[in-house]
């Protein structure tokens, strides 16, 4: 696409996030324009919004949807786009930012448009749980009731998510899961378990480190029950990068598999809260989202996850500094 004049469908939920969004429609106009595109903004109004707003766009001939906001609107407006030509770019302005984290796009809406500047667009695969579209990670267990927890608060932002965590912490009972995963069955109490699209939950916390949104399969973290201290230190690798098989902690990559709980319940997918039944068919589905995405080095524990963190504080100094 580059090199090209594009017909360009922004899409901004106006509550996501924490960072104000004075001007920055306005901003991105700006840099669309600059770079010879056309451009037509709309807000979302509502939960479910996106997905119609986007499924209209690729009906109505679209080149590309902006997708401005979290990771629940970046899942909405990718729904709408499965199976279609016109390309999603993410412009992260969420709390968690996983998929835009994942894939090496900036965490600022400007600067992510460079992703669409340079053209390269990637066949990005998609999974369900039941039929529903992610394409980040889908959890069960005590993610899965941080998410909750945190959706029943007022505030967002990091250090809101990670009050959460210690909350929930305290008093999270694991569950009993019979997991079937190709001819293998397995039945665990697990702490948590996370089949993945992508590498993290958000915020740089790397729960499958070396997943692909172009590999065709799942990466599924299974984290065993443990005392307090062993989780805590699960905590740790999640942010150095560093989880693998062994101690409390098995790996599986597989393209379906079929989860059993005792009840249904919470459960998250792309990190947003929802109520799912007992029984839970995941697929990962090839290539079914053409979206932009910057070329991206081979993951490092602990060195990725320092250059993100190195790069993001540039981010914010620089945004500082102009301000003043």
């Amino acid at each position: 696409m580059k090199g090209k004049s594009l017909r360009i469908l922004l899409i901004i939920n106006p509550i996501s996030g924490t960072n104000s969004k004075i001007g920055l429609c306005e901003a991105i106009e700006k840099k669309v324009s600059s770079m010879g595109h056309t451009l037509v903004t709309t807000e979302t109004k509502g939960p479910g919004d996106a997905t119609q707003i986007a499924r209209k766009a690729a009906e109505d001939g679209y080149d590309v949807v902006l997708a401005c906001g979290g990771d629940g609107t970046v899942n909405e407006i990718a729904t709408g786009l499965i199976g279609t030509n016109t390309v999603l770019s993410i412009l992260p302005n969420g709390s968690g930012n996983g998929l835009a984290r994942h894939i090496g796009i900036p965490v600022d809406p400007i600067e992510a448009l460079t992703t669409v500047k340079k053209g390269r667009v990637v066949d990005c695969d998609y999974c369900t749980v039941n039929g529903i579209p992610f394409f980040c990670t889908f959890g069960l267990g005590f993610d899965a009731a941080v998410s909750h927890r945190f959706a029943l608060g007022h505030k967002r932002g990091l250090i809101a998510y990670l009050k959460s965590a210690i909350d929930e912490f305290i008093h999270y009972k694991p569950d009993t899961y019979r997991l079937t995963i190709e001819d293998k069955k397995i039945e665990v109490d697990a702490f948590l378990i996370a089949c993945c699209n992508a590498s993290q939950y958000g915020n740089n916390a790397f729960i499958a480190p070396t997943a692909s949104i172009t590999d065709g399969v799942l990466d599924v973290t299974l984290i065993h029950s443990g005392n307090a201290v062993s989780q805590a230190l699960v905590g740790v690798e999640l942010l150095a990068g560093s989880i693998s098989k062994g101690g409390l902690i098995d790996t599986f990559r597989t393209s379906e598999l079929t989860i059993v709980r005792p009840t249904g319940g919470i459960a998250h997918i792309d990190g947003e809260p929802v109520d799912l039944p007992e029984t839970l068919n995941v697929r990962c589905h090839h290539g079914g989202l053409k979206i932009f995405a910057p070329k991206k080095g081979r993951f490092r524990p602990l060195l990725t996850p320092a250059i993100y963190f190195m790069r993001e504080c540039g981010l914010r100094m620089s945004h500082a500094f102009s301000r003043r």
